[in-house]
């Protein structure tokens, strides 16, 4: 990935690194130049030519230029994501705008102490991501075969690279070349970080060599390379795809790229030598010359052999009306007739088809999975198992010319034809990369997005519209519901009809409503599978600090208990139940980091799984008639201890306090009154013991998790404390006025005298001021409320239990995707009432669901700050699963449904393993499918918490009488 926009892997984020830090530092203008300057060499060490911020700037503006002017062909540098992270820290020295957008698994290495200055990195060292260490030229340099960008390497411009080793030397250099992945109208280019690696076996001596080639090198180039190597001539080598030590195809001397011939990463090809000058076509022979006992499974049906049936005559299948591109399944040179261990010979008749593995082509679990599940779904197997050749759709330009559907065919024909062996799904996976480049590669992929991608190219190659309409939107205000579906279904199958849709599509209602006028949008879409948020029942303890906003009372630490993925509401939620928050008040939470306020979380959907438990978080308590008013934050300073070099000076010390002004632009008098307010509290003539020892009163009980003080108005402690403090009328107040206030800015890095006769103007939502706590603020005032402020969670050493995971129901999983929630801050709606986009509503309801029912639950979760993945064990029905509850559409049809696969994931991010459960309909059996091997496997064992995509048929109305009960039972929450 470059900058996050080509990668196979996915966009990284970069992990937020002391960014609280870095956000006081001036930033550079992009639009800033520098010009070159040189350097000197002293003692084997560059000088610095460049101060860091230069450096950075001039990096980044190299980077922008290459990202304008991409081509294939353009060189790239891959380098160490350990080494780059450095420079990267030293470049930025506090700013939060990485230069690469990435990231890293060490956190550690990208966490600095507070007012550490970072060092300037030594030379680059690429040594921890080579495998070969220095062993040959750079050209030969071998990369550790784990590698996955962002986290072990970063690639940059030729430029970049150039600049960087004239800066800092070192190496060694790797540089990669960019290439154009995709057909048609799907190309994009990605820079190939590992270019195909083939094992040569030179059949005269049994020799072995390896080659390095571009998958976008031709067989031309090949030969060249294959010749030179072993200094034979060219008119007389003869090179053959030798996948898994057969013949599978001869490789002719052409333009046809590696990639197109389907050759793959370690494969092996063989190199033989022409003894007459008629070389014979040995594709029907092993590789001991023997002919190949080739079974035809049918007849064909048609002339278009691969969706008829295979004709195995000559591995050519037949010609066809259709025209397609040169080099497309319908008209390319020999096909894999033998793409597994020996697939077609081995066929036995009276054998079980349906029960063959998929041999792994490098990281492609995530594939076989995904493939298994669909190619055991019965009304698949029936539809691609007949003459599906009408239906293919070549003239469809969202689609892939028929080739995906062809090669998908071909090769479910293949399993359910080939018995127990197993098949290598060459085929398919080189037409997948040419419509999908982001699979393409040798990377672990999810198996969901291979699923979604699949069948959607799957319908758009079999959609029967040949010519779609153009259907205007109408405004369906008034319509009733039912006949508003009917309409859209109508209009959709207009433009969409296929077998895809015909088993896999149901239909949603989405309402959407504007927060601002009220305007009800409803919409009825279709929808291929169900993606399902796990309601997660993993809580976490964190501990936030209440201030009163009105100055009413003293600070409190409360401790509470909340869901680990829940929201800043439910966190709201918590502290309003254990502070006894009145109906006429409201919270405002906010973190709090070098004694200022960092930021605000007023957004009450943002997760709770931005705030680290490392993190001070505390909640203002306010009136909600304060509420939309200016804010003053007000940040304690006093004297530090002098320094030889620089003197005395200010700085911050405790937690800022915060309230709402009554005007806008309030006068100096105003600002020191709302000051004295929140400070009244503290004053020691109204402090007492009882008060004092208090403070941790408010802490929840994490054994009961009750709060040990009580909601009977007040708190307890906040009772005697407020027994304690007598409030002063204003006029008083205004008589013992003695603060030393200055108006700051947003970056809190000037000082401005307030007097009681100026007025204060901000054009910001929120003025900030410094209090200076001179003598006799401390006389006045007791400050240790305003210090030690807990931490979210205090890890104490390693006494925390781990308590074990409640299952989840499916029917929790569904009811938290039904909920009703606003749209993100990155899908405004566009309300047509208010003509601007707005945060509105929304709210899914299910209206119809197909007859092949695929459920994905929501493991990985992925945000700026964190990636996870969550193993709780979700419990989903095998038998009888009743959804009739939860579809709005009562239209007499069955909607209780049977599960038959599951694709799971086990395993970790970046590490995981994909296998597939699936049950033979015919024998009632269910099997384990894991790569190139299938075993039986109890029912009993198939609900497990790696489960991660669950695929249901349903039972039609005569079959809902089955044994046992159904799930009409387990409609929790």
């Amino acid at each position: 990935m470059i900058w996050g926009l080509f990668s196979a892997a996915g966009p990284y984020k970069t992990v937020r690194a002391d960014s609280k830090l870095k956000k006081d530092n001036e930033s550079f203008s992009s639009a800033m130049t520098i010009a070159d300057s040189g350097y000197s060499m002293e003692n084997g060490e560059c000088c610095l030519p460049c101060t860091p911020q230069e450096e950075k700037q001039i990096v980044k503006g190299l980077m922008g230029e290459a990202e304008l002017h991409l081509k294939e062909g353009n060189l790239y540098y891959v380098v160490s994501a350990r080494w780059f992270t450095k420079w990267e820290r030293y470049v930025g020295q506090g700013s939060d705008d990485p230069v690469v957008d990435m990231q890293s698994s060490d956190s550690q290495d990208l966490v600095d102490l507070p007012g550490r200055i970072t060092d300037r990195p030594g030379p680059i060292n690429n040594s921890d991501i080579v495998e070969n260490g220095s062993d040959g030229e750079n050209d030969d340099l071998e990369l550790s075969r784990t590698l996955l960008e962002g986290r072990d390497y970063v690639l940059v411009p030729q430029k970049v690279w150039e600049k960087l080793v004239q800066w800092y030397t070192g190496g060694p250099a790797l540089p990669r070349k960019m290439i154009s992945q995709g057909v048609f109208n799907k190309k994009q280019f990605n820079v190939e970080v590992y270019p195909l690696r083939l094992k040569l076996i030179d059949s005269r001596d049994d020799s072995e060599f390896t080659i390095r080639l571009s998958k976008k090198a031709s067989l031309h180039e090949l030969y060249g390379r294959v010749c030179a190597l072993r200094g034979t001539e060219r008119e007389k080598a003869v090179i053959w795809d030798y996948f898994n030590k057969y013949k599978q195809s001869r490789l002719v001397d052409s333009s046809r790229t590696l990639e197109e011939s389907n050759l793959q990463m370690d494969q092996e090809i063989l190199l033989e030598m022409q003894v007459h000058e008629s070389y014979p076509s040995l594709s029907g022979q092993d590789s001991t010359g023997n002919e190949l006992a080739l079974v035809a499974l049918e007849p064909s049906r048609t002339s278009l052999s691969i969706a008829g049936g295979p004709t195995l005559s000559n591995g050519h299948p037949g010609t066809s009306s259709l025209n397609t591109r040169p080099g497309s399944a319908l008209n390319s040179g020999p096909t894999d007739i033998d793409d597994g261990f020996g697939a077609y010979s081995a066929v036995r008749r009276g054998e079980r088809g349906g029960l063959a593995g998929l041999q792994n082509m490098g990281n492609t679990c995530f594939m076989n999975s995904a493939l298994q599940c669909l190619v055991h779904t019965p009304p698949l197997v029936e539809y691609f198992l007949q003459d599906y050749s009408d239906e293919i759709n070549t003239e469809n330009p969202l689609g892939m010319h028929g080739e995906l559907a062809l090669a998908f065919g071909e090769l479910l024909r293949k399993l359910w034809s080939s018995g127990h062996n197993t098949i290598a799904p060459r085929a398919f996976k080189g037409k997948l990369a040419l419509f999908a480049p982001q699979f393409s590669g040798y990377n672990q992929h999810d198996s969901q997005e291979l699923l979604a991608f699949l069948l959607d190219g799957l319908h758009e190659d079999l959609n029967r519209v040949k010519h779609k309409p153009y259907i205007e939107m109408k405004d369906w205000g008034g319509c009733p519901d039912k006949e508003v579906a009917e309409e859209c279904w109508r209009n959709h199958k207009a433009r969409n009809d296929s077998i895809i849709v015909d088993v896999c599509q149901g239909q949603y209602k989405s309402t959407l409503v504007c927060p601002v006028c009220s305007k009800i949008s409803i919409t009825f879409d279709p929808f291929m599978y169900l993606s399902l948020p796990l309601p997660s029942t993993v809580t976490r303890s964190m501990t936030v600090t209440v201030f009163y906003g009105d100055g009413s009372g003293l600070p409190m630490p409360y401790t509470v208990s909340v869901l680990k993925n829940g929201h800043c509401r439910d966190l709201i939620q918590a502290l309003s139940a254990a502070c006894c928050l009145r109906s006429d008040e409201s919270f405002l939470l906010a973190e709090v980091y070098d004694h200022r306020i960092y930021r605000l979380f007023e957004n009450p959907f943002e997760s709770l799984t931005c705030i680290k438990d490392e993190e001070h978080i505390v909640a203002y308590r306010f009136s909600q008639e304060g509420t939309g008013k200016k804010k003053l934050e007000i940040v304690h300073q006093e004297k530090s201890a002098p320094d030889l070099l620089k003197g005395g000076g200010w700085k911050n010390f405790g937690v800022p306090l915060l309230a709402y002004l009554e005007d806008d632009s309030p006068s100096g008098a105003d600002i020191e009154l709302a000051a004295s307010r929140l400070l009244s509290p503290l004053r020691k003539a109204c402090l007492s013991s009882v008060a004092h020892n208090g403070k941790e009163n408010g802490v929840l009980s994490e054994a009961n998790g009750e709060a040990s003080n009580s909601c009977n108005g007040q708190s307890e402690s906040g009772s005697q404390s407020m027994d304690k403090i007598e409030l002063e009328s204003e006029d008083t107040l205004t008589q013992n006025l003695s603060l030393q206030l200055f108006l700051t800015d947003d970056r809190y890095s000037s000082r401005k005298p307030i007097f009681k006769d100026s007025v204060v103007r901000s054009g910001r939502d929120r003025i900030k001021i410094f209090l200076d706590w001179t003598d006799t603020e401390h006389k006045l005032y007791d400050p240790s409320y305003l210090k030690d402020l807990p931490v979210v969670y205090n890890k104490s050493g390693f006494s925390a239990k781990k308590t074990r995971q409640e299952a989840v129901s499916l029917f929790s999983c569904l009811g938290a995707f039904l909920n009703e929630e606003p749209l993100g801050p990155d899908d405004m709606w566009y309300c047509p009432g208010c003509k601007e986009h707005r945060q509105a509503t929304k709210k899914l309801d299910l209206w119809t669901l197909p007859q092949i029912l695929v459920i994905h639950l929501k493991r990985f979760s992925y945000s700026r700050y964190l990636k996870n993945k969550l193993d709780i064990f979700v419990d989903f029905p095998i038998h009888n699963l009743d959804l009739s509850k939860f579809v709005k559409q009562k239209d007499g049809r069955s909607y209780v449904y049977e599960l038959y696969a599951i694709s799971n994931h086990y395993g970790g991010l970046g590490g995981g393993h994909y296998t597939a459960f699936a049950k033979l309909i015919d024998d009632n059996r269910w099997y384990n499918f894991d790569d190139s091997y299938v075993s039986p496997v109890n029912e009993a064992d198939i609900r497990t918490s790696a489960a991660y995509v669950l695929f249901y048929g349903r039972i039609e109305s005569e079959m809902n009488v089955a044994a046992g009960g159904t799930s009409q039972d387990h409609t929790g929450s």
